[in-house]
This record gives structure tokens, sequence and C-alpha cells, in this order.
């Protein structure tokens, strides 16, 4: 089965398979993007890297609006911007965890960065027979390499380009090979000056290994087959 991936801007991507999974859905106040959230398409599952203001986003809206279930570290998703919102369900686990929501699988990894609620994370997605691994924000470190030991081999890898706050292009280049993912996207660039990075020096440095810059909006599609 196929799985369409559309990059939403910074750090935001819709997952569409069997179920939609959405990753930091970060849209109001978002020079990166226009998309019309309101608008998207019924979400199953809304993912939280962690608690700062540019991942969290509109979580907790997506996940009232459609009755969705909210996936974040522990104390984030036991927290009372989440958890005692109305209507949504929200299930907290921790890194090194597995999550099976009908029929995807949701591992949290970790991530090199900071966060005021738990630790900050990555997820790999298994979905429809894909992987899927958004790093979340956060520096490269030698242990992405178990990434694909653990949970098996990337179809895609999400990782972050923008430097300052995240890796830059040259340290994600590294990241990319070594989690030896089949396709890479740079995320998380170019929303404000301080992280402003070029992709095409990133989709250089990744070579051989393939990578490719989506624009927001854009979308691909990944066959199983």
């Amino acid at each position: 089965m196929s799985v369409k991936v559309t990059f939403l801007g910074h750090a935001a991507v819709l997952l569409q398979g069997s179920k939609s999974v959405i990753i930091d859905p970060f849209f109001t106040n978002n020079p990166q993007t226009t998309y019309p959230w309101q608008q998207a398409p019924q979400i199953d599952l809304v993912l939280v890297t962690h608690d700062h203001f540019d991942h969290v986003g509109q979580a907790v809206e997506l996940a009232k609006r459609d009755g969705a279930t909210l996936v974040a570290i522990h104390e984030l998703a036991t927290s009372p911007a989440v958890a005692d919102q109305a209507r949504v369900t929200a299930v907290g686990m921790n890194i090194g965890g597995t999550y099976r929501h009908q029929g995807v699988a949701i591992s949290m990894t970790p991530a090199v960065h900071s966060a005021s609620r738990g630790s900050p994370a990555g997820f790999v997605v298994e979905l429809d027979g894909q992987r899927i691994y958004h790093a979340g924000d956060t520096a490269v470190f030698s242990d992405m390499a178990l990434i694909p030991k653990l949970f098996g081999k990337l179809d895609v890898a999400l990782l972050p380009i923008g430097g300052h706050y995240v890796m830059d292009a040259k340290q994600a280049a590294l990241a990319a090979k070594l989690l030896k993912s089949k396709l890479t996207i740079p995320i998380h660039y170019n929303t404000w000056p301080v992280i402003a990075a070029d992709p095409q020096e990133f989709v250089r440095l990744c070579r051989p290994q393939k990578a490719q810059i989506l624009r927001p909006g854009e979308s691909i599609n990944l066959d199983s087959n």
C-alpha cells in the first residue's frame, strides 16, 4: 500500500495511508506555510516531539476536532496543557518504547535538544509497511546508527538542517549517513532568519545517499511494492 508523505512547513509532516498521522502540526503564526489546517483531512494520530511552541502548534486543536489520539513524551501528554483539554485522548510514552494503534507502530527515539516538560524525542512511524523517521529537534548523535538496527530499515528520514537550535546541513548529512535511510528530506529551516539554511547544500553533502527537497505543501508517495 502507498503512503503519502506531505511536508507542511517547518517541522510539520502529514502521513496518509490506511491511517493519517500528523507530526508537530505548527501552523498558526508559522511564516513558512499558509496550510489551512482547519481543512486538513481526518487525522487518526497526532504526534508531538517536544513542548516548544513551534512543535506543539495546533496539536490539541486537531486532536479535539477529529477525536484523534495525541502521542507525546509522558510529562507533556499528562500536562494540563494537553490532559486537561476536553475530548483529547493523550498517550504518554517514553524513549525506547513503542505504542501500537490500529495497525500503526510508533516508536520514540532520543533527540539531543531541550524541553520544559519531559525529554525531547523523535519518532519512527511504521505505517502500511513503510518506516518514517522524524528526528524532531536534535543535534547529530552517534546512536542514530542504532535506530535502523532497532526498528528496521528506514524508508524516509526527516531531518532538521537549520542550525542554531538544531543541527546544520553538515551535521544533518552525517546523520543521514548514520541512519542509512532510502531517502532523506530536510525540515526545520528557513522559517525564520536564525535558522536560515541552503537545502541544496544538504542534498549535495548527502551524496551518494538520496535526499530530496520538498516545498511546504509538496508530497511524495512511498510504495511498498
